[in-house]
């Protein structure tokens, strides 16, 4: 019991986002979460050490330290200013921005990409008298959309494709198909949506004083970033090991005579680790007092089989938009041990597409809206979700009908 209570308060604590009169944030939950687990037994010591998936942790830390290297190169920044310059033609800015935006999420992780990009763009938009909210929008939706068609692109997908042990290149066969289709349809969904609304006189306030201090770009420190990158998915389709080979290249990365390893290690995302670290245990916890399996089981005697494509897409979605698509797929995959690679794949591209429904689908959305809050543009929940209701429909019809192909 006292392992479902502390999962059942975490669990509300993330979909939440924070406890009345404290100061915790998404990741500070669920790390008393894992510690509430821990101190009380539900979990030993050892245990909770051992629930936590170090390949995939190695992975998404290696990723990190990568694309450290490409944000202290300034390239994030320079590939944010050149599109920029086509602010003042909103429909092919707004394909650019999306399709830059997927492609480099695809390759890069989305919330990285998102991190970079906003503030470039927000202030760019705001200086060029255009509205800045449908480009922003179109970033987060982009971002998730694209981070799906890949092992590499987001959190989530890094942990299916560890623990399903699935083939780097057969995860871009199967799912950039559907990706690429989403994605066209989601950008003539925000076309429509926002037709006649591209232009909008900055507020007061809006503007800040002075142009922020971009990271200056390096030609040579980008391209050894770049050159890191490529060489890292060349290796995905070999045999070797995804989380030892990015772990290697962000070693060598690191031995710069003009870097300083501190700067790229400060760089690394340690909340978003933290918070993957936590769920482990959390997640351990509750699997050793079997609630989630008599919940599958329970559903089975209604003839509901959550390997189903349909359920399986349906529980993806509805979870991802409770408490975020990392937590729900880190509570889904242990059901499709031994299932198919489909099914795997489904998973990893149900999450993502849900993560666009509302604000808290997905971090991603999360920091395009913290960052575009900055220079004063307010992307609420409503605003947010025209978008993400409509995108996100399409995304999942996209996804169904692939899979009855």
């Amino acid at each position: 019991m006292e392992a479902i209570l502390i999962f059942t308060l975490t669990y509300v604590g993330v979909a939440i986002g924070h406890i009345p009169g404290l100061q915790l944030d998404r990741t500070g939950i669920a790390l008393l979460g894992a510690i509430a687990m821990v101190v009380s037994g539900a979990v030993p010591l050892g245990k909770a050490v051992g629930s936590i998936d170090i390949p995939t942790m190695l992975l998404l830390y290696a990723l990190m330290i990568i694309s450290a290297q490409l944000r202290l190169g300034g390239f994030y920044t320079r590939v944010a200013l050149q599109m920029a310059r086509w602010c003042l033609h909103p429909r092919l800015f707004l394909l650019t921005v999306m399709g830059v935006g997927a492609i480099l999420s695809a390759l890069l992780a989305n919330d990285i990409i998102c991190l970079a990009f906003t503030p470039v763009l927000a202030y760019s938009l705001l200086g060029a008298g255009m509205n800045p909210i449908p480009f922003l929008l179109a970033l987060a939706v982009a971002a998730n959309i694209g981070s799906a068609a890949t092992i590499i692109g987001n959190p989530q997908n890094m942990l299916i494709g560890q623990v399903g042990q699935l083939p780097f290149g057969g995860f871009l066969q199967w799912c950039s198909p559907p990706v690429i289709v989403a994605l066209i349809g989601s950008y003539l969904i925000i076309v429509w949506l926002y037709r006649g609304r591209w232009a909008e006189p900055p507020r007061d306030g809006h503007i800040i004083a002075r142009q922020p201090a971009w990271q200056p770009f390096n030609a040579w420190q980008s391209a050894k970033g770049l050159a890191a990158v490529a060489l890292l998915v060349i290796l995905f389709f070999t045999d070797f090991h995804r989380e030892l080979a990015a772990l290697g290249i962000a070693g060598v990365l690191m031995c710069s005579r003009k870097m300083k390893s501190r700067q790229m290690i400060e760089l690394v995302d340690w909340h978003l680790l933290t918070l993957f670290c936590a769920l482990f245990v959390v997640i351990e916890g509750i699997s050793a007092a079997q609630l989630p399996q008599h919940v599958v089981a329970s559903l089975a005697d209604h003839q509901i089989d959550i390997r189903h494509p349909l359920v399986l897409t349906g529980v993806s979605t509805l979870l991802s938009n409770v408490v975020s698509n990392v937590p729900a797929v880190m509570l889904l995959v242990q059901f499709l041990q031994g299932a198919p690679p489909q099914l795997w794949y489904l998973l990893a591209l149900s999450s993502t597409f849900a993560g666009n429904l509302i604000t808290i689908g997905s971090i991603a959305n999360l920091i395009v809206i913290e960052q575009a809050n900055v220079f004063g543009i307010a992307i609420g929940f409503w605003t947010h979700a025209k978008v993400g209701l409509a995108v996100t429909a399409w995304s999942l019809l996209v996804l169904v009908g692939w899979i009855y192909l």
